[in-house]
């Protein structure tokens, strides 16, 4: 840790911070959110070649920070700025214009203001918050991260926070300065072997995935390879992937575990491995994060990448995808391949959960009223200005009727069957034997619908089975029954594909 004095002084030498809060904050680290809206993200501007090398150096810095709070209040303190190799991202477009995420991180220049790099994104925090625990006055810390090209220059680091008004309010700012004794200059130490799956071409031309290893013993590398391309080889079948597989490099990071598995507290099993992947989260038995945040960065820093995916080396059904933190997926469920594609929808581009009849932890996800920032949903506010109403047919009406009453009744019973099992520790197997089940009774009645394969405005989405519509009677996105993503998703998908290669 440094000197509480010296990072302020590095840090918030030009932020203000709230008297009445003084000693609050200062424990902490951290400062406080201050009240004045503060703009959405701003056009994106393409930069030459030569602009990236007048603004910066061709380096990474990862800022490490703790997010702290809970219903009512919210701090952001400072960890550590980080130095890491060199710059995997986009040279030309550096300020993100897509709208998605809950937060948005900026960099300006402190001389000029010039807003000079932007990434919308999602934190296990802003999923935190929104669960019973939090409401209760339950204070939580997460670690999280933000990368970005080292700059010349002294820089302003911001975060801003989406509102229900969709609005952007100020959590936190404070100045860097990149050639500071305090950014940690230490050397990057390698965890394990990087195994290059495919590579296509320079990082900062392409989508870089870092793959890596959680529950994998030493002698368990050949199967984390396996795994890996098994894998990789299904998400690159699926569209827009499959199209699109010359734009990305893929890699994995093979790290030891003492022993083979993750933990999963449900069943009684814990194993300390690397990077922490758990069953559970937020209650949740299917439900697969990490809070080693800070482990899992320092493992991957020495290779490039745009997006991390971590694999848990267990049979058990599970996964989880957070939009620009990580996504996570077990190896070796029936449904792997599904899980793998279906969390990177969540954690490369933003997509939104489509099902409503799987129970969640999150209370008010998405509140009444307010049109989900999430390409993939809404609320129909305004049926004339859907989202996606360029690609709506004619005379496909919105809302757009489809077999609800008879798809709830099917897949409620089910949910109460998976309930069931879980309760009674069922095996892998009896799990298994469920999902396929519910698979070959929801999938006949969604592709017989008057309307499937259409866009439109379907009823029950986002955690609820009113008010909140996806654009498709199925995708990837809504259940496990077809191996597509619907055009809106699809969509979102090339969208940020091109931000990464353009």
């Amino acid at each position: 840790m440094y000197p509480m004095g010296s990072l302020f002084r590095l840090l918030t030498e030009s932020t203000p911070i709230l008297r009445n809060k003084m000693t609050k904050l200062l424990p902490l680290l951290a400062l406080a959110a201050i009240s004045c809206a503060a703009p959405g993200p701003a056009a994106r501007a393409p930069a030459a070649p030569d602009k990236f090398d007048s603004l910066f150096t061709g380096k990474t810095l990862r800022f490490d920070y703790n997010h702290t709070g809970i219903v009512t209040e919210e701090y952001v303190s400072l960890d550590q700025i980080r130095l890491e190799g060199d710059w995997p991202g986009s040279r030309k477009v550096l300020v993100d214009d897509t709208g998605l995420g809950k937060y948005i991180f900026s960099v300006r220049d402190l001389e000029t203001k010039q807003l000079i790099y932007s990434r919308g994104f999602c934190s296990i925090y802003g999923e935190w918050e929104t669960i019973g625990e939090a409401k209760k006055g339950v204070w939580r810390t997460f670690h999280e991260s933000q990368r970005f090209p080292e700059p010349r220059r002294k820089v302003q680091l911001e975060l801003t926070k989406r509102s229900k008004n969709g609005s952007f309010r100020p959590i936190y700012s404070g100045v860097v300065d990149p050639a500071s004794r305090f950014v940690n200059r230490s050397p990057l130490n390698a965890p394990g072997e990087v195994i290059p799956i495919f590579e296509n071409g320079p990082a900062k031309n392409k989508v870089d995935f870092l793959i890596l290893a959680d529950g994998y013993s030493a002698a368990s590398r050949k199967k984390f390879e396996a795994d890996v391309r098994r894998l990789v080889d299904a998400m690159f079948k699926v569209e827009p992937f499959a199209s699109n597989r010359g734009n990305f490099n893929v890699r994995a990071l093979h790290i030891d575990s003492a022993q083979d598995g993750i933990t999963n507290p449900r069943g009684g099993k814990w194993n300390d491995t690397p990077l922490g992947l758990s069953f559970n989260a937020f209650d949740s038995d299917r439900y697969v994060l990490s809070y080693k945040n800070r482990a899992i960065r320092e493992a991957a820093a020495l290779a490039p990448y745009d997006m991390l995916l971590l694999l848990g080396n267990t049979k058990k059904y599970g996964g989880g995808g957070i939009f620009n933190l990580w996504s996570t997926c077990t190896a070796d469920s029936a449904q792997a391949a599904y899980v793998f594609v279906h969390e990177l929808g969540h954690s490369f581009a933003g997509l939104a959960d489509e099902y409503y009849t799987s129970s969640v932890s999150y209370e008010d996800f998405n509140p009444p009223g307010v049109e989900p920032w999430e390409p993939n949903i809404t609320a129909l506010l305004d049926p004339k200005n859907l989202k996606w109403k360029d690609l709506v047919e004619e005379g496909t009406p919105l809302p757009t009727p489809w077999g609800q009453e008879g798809y709830d009744k099917a897949s409620y019973s089910y949910q109460k069957k998976r309930k069931e099992l879980i309760a009674s520790k069922a095996s892998t197997a009896e799990m298994e034997k469920l999902f396929s089940k519910v698979k070959n009774t929801t999938a006949p009645m969604l592709t017989s619908e008057k309307y499937a394969g259409k866009v439109g405005a379907f009823e029950g989405a986002g955690y609820k089975a009113k008010g909140l519509y996806r654009s498709e009677a199925d995708c990837i996105m809504f259940t496990r029954n077809p191996n597509r993503f619907c055009r809106v998703c699809s969509r979102g998908l090339d969208r940020v594909i091109r931000m990464y290669t353009e």
